[in-house]
């Protein structure tokens, strides 16, 4: 009986490590618009359904200032660092998406409609802000990053 549960076991084990991930939760590294450079690490966490994203590490070019702050953010968070702040919120599942939410630039202190749709069985994360309709936005495509 324990070889059966052990064959298995064995043989599920690859099977469940070449699922694709079915959600964004984990950390994703995004890209400079013009560069292509890596610009962060943004941790993205479920609370009870709703996904919501931090910045969790900067990449930043030499020159640039390593501890940055939101200097154009609205409301609380005007001036306040970039490291560790929220930048997506309320992001609920809507079919193969999750929309609802808000994702924040923290370059332009801009705020954005968004959605979020995985892409690559999970591997890339399609961040769609818009103004008024999907249509007039614009996407950037993030890395899952190994847990």
């Amino acid at each position: 009986m324990r070889l059966i549960a052990f064959f298995l076991l064995a043989t599920a084990a690859p099977a469940c490590a070449q699922m694709p991930n079915s959600s964004p939760v984990g950390t994703w590294q995004s890209f400079d618009d013009d560069t292509h450079a890596p610009k962060a690490l943004v941790n993205i966490a479920d609370h009870g359904g709703v996904l919501s994203g931090r910045i969790v590490k900067l990449f930043t070019a030499p020159g640039e200032d390593p501890d940055p702050r939101c200097t154009d953010c609205p409301g609380e968070r005007h001036n306040q660092p970039v490291l560790g702040m929220t930048i997506l919120w309320n992001f609920h599942r809507d079919g193969d998406a999750w929309s609802g939410g808000e994702v924040l630039d923290p370059e332009s202190g801009d705020v954005y409609r968004a959605t979020l749709r995985l892409e690559d069985g999970g591997a890339r994360l399609d961040v769609h802000g818009y103004i008024g309709i999907p249509l007039l936005g614009r996407s950037q495509v993030w890395s899952r990053q190994p847990t």
